[in-house]
């Protein structure tokens, strides 16, 4: 034996020999791997758009089908505040031996009911005697000359009120309107 010591080389694990040969991921890809990649990078890309196509149309048909459910039935709640007023109606016919007094009482309460099934709906009275002619929300039937201390163009009577819902007008009031003087 020599004096000398034996020295022996250490490689990196990673160094290419013929005991350890290259791993696969440092050399590059073939083109056929790369189209491969690229295809399947592809085919995910197109199901996740045809799986967002098909999630809108559903959305967009929801929403379709819950415009058409408010549409049909917008006057439920309305619907539920009249029918009390109707049942009120039905009993007061009903009842044929009643006097002109009780009659005239029933009818005052089913006006209650019937103006409080408008108040839970915002259908709300125009009644603008004194105020200024509006034309969208009064309809002027007639004019009649301004009274003493009275504007042009100021409400003098209604002859019909208007309503409003959500101040939208469902129906003008009809009004006269008081004229300037010649």
């Amino acid at each position: 034996m020599s004096d000398k010591p034996e020295y022996t080389e250490v490689l990196p694990e990673d160094a290419a020999s013929p005991e350890n040969p290259v791993p696969e991921s440092a050399t590059p890809p073939s083109l056929e791997d790369l189209l491969k990649m690229a295809e399947q990078k592809a085919a995910e890309h197109q199901d996740a758009w045809l799986r967002a196509k098909a999630e809108g149309e559903n959305i967009r048909r929801r929403a379709q089908e819950d415009i058409s459910k408010a549409a049909k039935f917008a006057v439920e709640k309305f619907a539920d505040a009249l029918l009390p007023v109707k049942d009120s109606l039905e009993a007061a016919l009903a009842n044929e031996n009643q006097s002109a007094e009780a009659l005239k009482s029933g009818v005052e309460l089913t006006l209650r009911q019937l103006v409080s099934a408008f108040e839970k709906s915002s259908l709300l009275d125009i009644n603008p005697v004194g105020e200024k002619f509006d034309p969208h929300r009064h309809q002027a039937i007639s004019q009649l000359d301004a009274p003493e201390g009275t504007e042009p163009n100021t409400v003098l009577t209604v002859l019909q009120k208007g309503y409003a819902l959500h101040d939208r007008v469902v129906r003008p009031a009809l009004v006269v309107v008081a004229k300037a003087k010649a």
